[in-house]
């Protein structure tokens, strides 16, 4: 059951990978919504929320940087 919750949860992720046009923009936002998620889905699994926010911000980031804004994007990044 708890792997079936963290696969739904790394899906949901993915939708919410980017904003922003160019790479490291995306990269940079995907990374943070990453460990947003990663450290909240690691709280309530009860599981280490430092290990959730490392590894959802690699995927995050990682998912932002190799997507074009075409796929995904949330709009214009909050620091722009």
């Amino acid at each position: 059951m708890r792997s079936i919750t963290l696969a739904a949860a790394a899906v949901a992720m993915l939708g919410l990978a980017a904003c922003g046009n160019t790479p490291g923009d995306r990269a940079l936002s995907g990374g943070a919504l990453g460990a947003a998620g990663g450290a909240a889905i690691g709280g309530l699994t009860g599981g280490s929320m430092l290990g959730g926010a490392v590894i959802g911000g690699a995927a995050g980031a990682a998912a932002g940087a190799l997507t074009s804004p075409r796929d995904v994007n949330l709009g214009r990044p909050a620091w722009r």
